[in-house]
């Protein structure tokens, strides 16, 4: 992938610019509207919000949208489903202890893996997944007491995860409102790879020559790991120079900032929390607009022979 500043792509930036500032006045305030090409302010620098907030409490955008019965962006085609915040369907997960969960990629939308939402409360507790199956938790928003095999606890906080192999026993609790994104596959066999928890602030920033956004994997990147998260960070105004088409799945979920994805010959306004499943293929680009840095969460399955 590589990337620059829009501003030498002169078509998309003239589109973008008309698209925002009619949102702009659609929204009857061009600097801080509810319309999608307003900007939030930055929690950083406001003393707003916490961190993911955007993305575990959206809001339907443009606001008049939201009184519009039957409206949703989510979109769902052969190879890519754009799937939005207000057409999330929870219910309680099999075997979790007050937790309520929506999952919304899996294989029966042809994907080889599972993604979900999990809201956990106050005596919330997790259930193992299915035999052979390996896991990986992001906390969003909250924060959980993990703990694995005979008495090793971990505290995950937000920006905080942890890589579960196949059939490693362990256990996720809760005393606080708290969201997990979550992701699951059965493991590849003989490959033995280890418990990981981290944090997304801890993983080193990698090189990423001829582009401009900021790139972290969370897992490492050795042979017994058959997927990786990436944290990709653009600032407003970059893009992908490249539109990509890989074998690779991705599922993809948008924690801060909003902008334009390319999928096949479709384009889409995403915005935080908002969810992406790519097929192998499916040509894939993106563009970050507004006022604030977008960051998002992807996972991309790696070191495997595709035809296995």
């Amino acid at each position: 992938m590589a990337s620059t500043s829009i501003l030498h792509f002169r078509p998309l930036f003239l589109f973008v610019l008309v698209a925002s500032l009619r949102c702009g006045a659609a929204a009857g305030d061009v600097d801080g509207g509810e319309g999608f090409c307003s900007a939030e302010p930055s929690s950083e620098c406001s003393g707003g919000p916490p961190l993911y907030w955007k993305a575990t409490h959206p809001t339907l955008a443009p606001a008049h949208l939201q009184d519009l019965p039957g409206f949703t962006r989510s979109v769902v085609k052969r190879d890519h489903a754009l799937i939005t915040p207000e057409s999330h369907v929870f219910g309680p997960l099999p075997d979790w202890i007050n937790t309520l969960g929506a999952y919304l990629i899996s294989p029966s939308i042809g994907a080889h893996f599972t993604m979900y939402l999990a809201n956990m409360q106050d005596g919330s507790k997790s259930a193992l997944p299915p035999k052979d199956v390996e896991r990986l938790v992001f906390v969003l928003q909250g924060g959980i007491s993990l703990s694995v095999g005979a008495g090793t606890t971990h505290s995950l906080l937000v920006d905080s995860y942890a890589y579960l192999p196949a059939n490693i026993k362990h256990s996720m609790i809760s005393d606080e409102s708290t969201t997990l994104v979550i992701f699951e596959r059965s493991a590849t066999e003989d490959f033995h790879p280890d418990l990981i928890v981290g944090s997304t602030d801890k993983q080193p920033l990698l090189e990423t020559p001829g582009e401009v956004f900021q790139l972290r994997k969370l897992l490492p990147t050795s042979l017994p790991y058959d997927f990786n998260i990436h944290i990709m960070d653009f600032q407003p105004g970059e893009y992908l120079n490249v539109k990509e088409v890989h074998y690779n799945q991705h599922g993809l979920l948008l924690l801060e900032g909003q902008g334009i994805y390319r999928l096949g010959d479709s384009w889409y306004p995403v915005q935080s929390g908002d969810t992406i499943w790519m097929a192998p293929f499916v040509p894939q680009w993106y563009a970050a607009l507004g006022k604030t840095r977008t960051r998002y969460l992807l996972y991309k399955d790696v070191n495997r022979n595709p035809l296995i």
